[in-house]
């Protein structure tokens, strides 16, 4: 039998963080190539300008990636984490980097990926829209409840028996693993009391949570959403055994300690995975949705709704793709992966005309209804796949657009949804996007017909490495 042989881990010593890179992995420039610097989970995080100690974990062809071991000199553009919970967590990983310097990084982010991924020619791009305000910005938040709570260094280390129940978030890279979290400076009151309220049910009912790994427990997920305009409140419990009385009793205890919920709900999820958009929702208590107000359209959020989570840099997203359409109350609008007809009601009453093509049905129904609520009759809204749906047919049936506004999912479009936009030809097309890099895909398809007239990069996720993004393109 082969002896196993255990190469000793290559290590660089004090060099210095250069910049970051995409997903918020730090990089480091050398003669060798470049190093995507990590974090372990419980680190202090690396930030650009400081100088650190790496050990390198993976060699690629073209890259070589490690995670900082020890950190020698702090860099300038570092400040202190606000969080108890940060570098453990897998949420707001940029806390430790001022935030005037994550927005420098952000429009640097999008200048990169336009210009090497798209190769296209384009504008001065304008400076990027920052985040008002920068925490409690989130208008949802979902905790899993769940037997694996994870353990500090100094937990693992005494010898008292430790209860394997948390309500919180994952940690990064284990699915199994929840943090139990005490404060969480994502989402406005009520949402940490209520989170804290059903901990403490939990514990004093000695409530079963959901083991991971065997598929058994009581309690899933706790879901908080909350109205930035009406105030009003959401909270969906999912279960994966049907016991009315566990049920029953803790929905009771979550509406007398706060009347302000205004629409309660649960989920009975007998399912190995948490997803629930093919599941029933029951309505236990107040309305089935809440209301967010945007000008003058109220929309209707129900459990399963789609809706930008940073409701209040969402308005002034949306007032950038209204502006930029040009609009003059005589055109046809298109408004692709249109969701819950958000977009589309915003522009209606500029246009003659919007038509929304979303692939969830569940949320074409929202779009109708929202458009119902407010009295808007020039929109229709359509449900399927866009390669399929995006015909000659359709745009014979439906009229060709003279505007496209496109919002698709991380993924980007289609090349055949692009294909058939260069087809249609409409005299503009306003491009938001979540993924810069797939955006600059789609744009390198585009560049065969259209010109990018201007770009407006958006700070909707504060402290994290994600950057939203506007294009306007006008055809050539």
């Amino acid at each position: 039998m082969r002896r196993k042989i255990h190469k000793t881990p290559e290590r660089l010593a004090s060099v210095r963080i250069d910049a970051v890179a995409a997903e918020g992995k730090c990089i480091v420039r050398t003669d060798e190539g470049v190093i995507f610097v990590e974090n372990p989970t419980g680190g202090p995080g690396v930030a650009p300008g400081d100088v650190v100690d790496l050990r390198i974990t993976n060699r690629k062809k073209q890259y070589r990636e490690a995670v900082a071991e020890h950190i020698h000199e702090w860099s300038p553009v570092r400040t202190e984490p606000f969080c108890e919970h940060f570098g453990t967590c897998g949420g707001c990983k940029w806390q430790h980097i001022q935030y005037s310097e994550q927005l420098g990084f952000k429009h640097q982010q999008v200048i990169d990926h336009l210009t090497r991924i798209g190769k296209i020619a384009l504008p001065v791009i304008q400076p990027i829209m920052a985040a008002h305000p920068t925490q409690y910005y989130r208008n949802k938040l979902e905790f899993t409840c769940a037997e694996g709570r994870w353990l500090t260094s100094a937990e693992v280390r005494t010898d008292q028996p430790m209860d394997p129940r948390a309500v919180g978030f994952h940690v990064p890279g284990r699915f199994d693993k929840v943090l139990p979290i005490h404060h969480c400076y994502l989402q406005p009151d009520p949402s940490n009391a209520i989170r804290l309220v059903v901990d403490e049910y939990v514990f004093r009912h000695d409530l079963t949570l959901y083991n991971l790994k065997m598929h058994t427990g009581f309690l899933r997920t706790l879901i908080i959403r909350t109205a930035d305009t009406t105030q009003q409140v959401m909270v969906t419990l999912q279960v994966a055994q049907d016991n009315p009385d566990l049920l029953n009793g803790l929905l009771n205890e979550l509406q007398q300690q706060f009347p302000q919920i205004t629409s309660l709900n649960y989920i009975l999820n007998t399912k190995k995975n948490d997803s629930y958009q093919d599941q029933e929702v029951i309505n236990w208590g107040g309305k089935p949705y809440i209301e967010e107000q945007m000008e003058d359209l109220t929309f209707r959020i129900g459990p399963k709704s789609f809706y930008q989570t940073n409701a209040q840099q969402a308005y002034n997203l949306y007032k950038v793709a209204r502006d930029w359409a040009g609009l003059t109350g005589q055109e046809r609008v298109y408004d692709l992966y249109t969701g819950t007809g958000t977009i589309a009601l915003f522009v209606a009453r500029q246009a003659q005309q919007v038509v929304g093509v979303e692939y969830v049905e569940a949320s074409v129904a929202d779009a109708r209804i929202n458009a119902d609520v407010n009295g808007i009759t020039n929109t229709s809204f359509v449900a399927g796949d866009m390669k399929d749906i995006l015909t000659d047919g359709f745009f014979d049936q439906h009229g060709r657009p003279d505007v496209v506004i496109t919002d698709p999912p991380r993924a980007g479009m289609d090349e055949a949804v692009t294909r058939q936009l260069l087809k249609a030809s409409p005299e503009r097309i306003v491009y938001v996007s979540c993924n810069t890099a797939t955006q600059a895909r789609d744009l390198g398809i585009l560049d065969e017909d259209y010109t990018v007239a201007d770009v407006q990069p958006v700070d909707m996720f504060p402290h994290t490495h994600h950057v939203e993004n506007v294009v306007l393109l006008k055809r050539r």
